[in-house]
């Protein structure tokens, strides 16, 4: 069985092709990435593999058995490219596709929700055997803003009391190569979120256990926040962005009870102390 990762050289796309590494053979991976010199130290074979250029997918797809599509990054775009990479896996006798998703998406009021449900039925429709795996916030999401916090001793938010169920982005990967590799767990659509949940005053409060004095978490109304963000360098769409998902946060869309990401992987989910401290240093 030879399986396909697109997006290997992004973040978690490398931690799910470090994880089969340790399960299954290398040459039985296949790194698919935009820039091949940026896969040159994944240890596996690696294709060029552009979701904009379509007609050159199919090609780069022969010879897979299972696909794993994590989903791209271009908000906006991202249906007419899953789209390709369906098509292109059909005409090359792809046999099934994992698909990272979003946690709960048919009911989501999360902005991102919209292009996951239509990718799904992109698969649905598709004939091609599939999982879709609807993985919920990364910690890694508000853990890499815990410098700057320290740094100006505040933790700053949106997201009011609203519980966050969120897992290290290692634990989504080690879910996506248990079902890569594993038959029996393919077919199926996985909810997959953290044990344990959090508010961002409880984020900060780890986050002021850890460094032995206080960091307090100030909640903004989300025009507000989104113009803290944007003060402090980031484009004025992904401030915008970030402080959306902050509101729908207080709202409980990022809140989940269940435990299929732990039952997947076999071990609880990685702390959010553990999360706080590799983002610390």
């Amino acid at each position: 069985m030879t399986l396909a990762i697109t997006g290997a050289t992004g973040q978690l796309g490398r931690l799910v092709i470090n994880t089969l590494k340790t399960k299954t053979a290398p040459g039985g991976i296949v790194a698919l990435a935009r820039a091949l010199d940026k896969a040159a130290d994944l240890g596996v074979p690696a294709r060029l593999f552009d979701y904009d250029a379509p007609e050159t997918l199919a090609a780069a797809l022969e010879g897979i058995d299972t696909l794993l599509l994590i989903s791209g990054s271009d908000i906006g775009r991202r249906v007419a490219q899953h789209g390709a990479v369906i098509a292109a896996a059909k005409a090359a006798g792809v046999r099934h596709i994992v698909y990272t998703s979003l946690l709960k998406a048919p009911h989501s009021t999360l902005g991102l929700a919209a292009e996951h449900v239509e990718t799904e039925k992109l698969l649905a429709a598709s004939g091609i055997g599939h999982t879709v795996l609807r993985n919920g916030w990364y910690t890694e999401n508000y853990a890499m803003g815990l410098p700057a916090a320290l740094e100006h001793n505040a933790l700053i938010g949106a997201a009011k009391d609203g519980q966050i169920s969120a897992a290290a982005r290692q634990d989504y990967a080690e879910a996506a190569a248990a079902v890569l590799l594993d038959a029996g767990l393919q077919g199926k659509t996985y909810e997959l979120s953290g044990d344990e949940s959090f508010t961002l005053a409880e984020l900060a409060a780890t986050l002021s256990a850890q460094v032995g004095k206080e960091v307090p978490y100030i909640d903004m109304p989300e025009a507000d926040y989104a113009a803290a963000l944007s003060g402090a360098g980031l484009p004025a769409d992904l401030a915008g962005f970030l402080a959306h998902c902050d509101a729908e946060a207080a709202k409980g869309v990022l809140f989940d009870e269940d435990t299929q990401l732990s039952a997947l992987i076999g071990r609880p989910t990685t702390p959010l102390s553990k999360v706080v401290a590799a983002a610390i240093g």
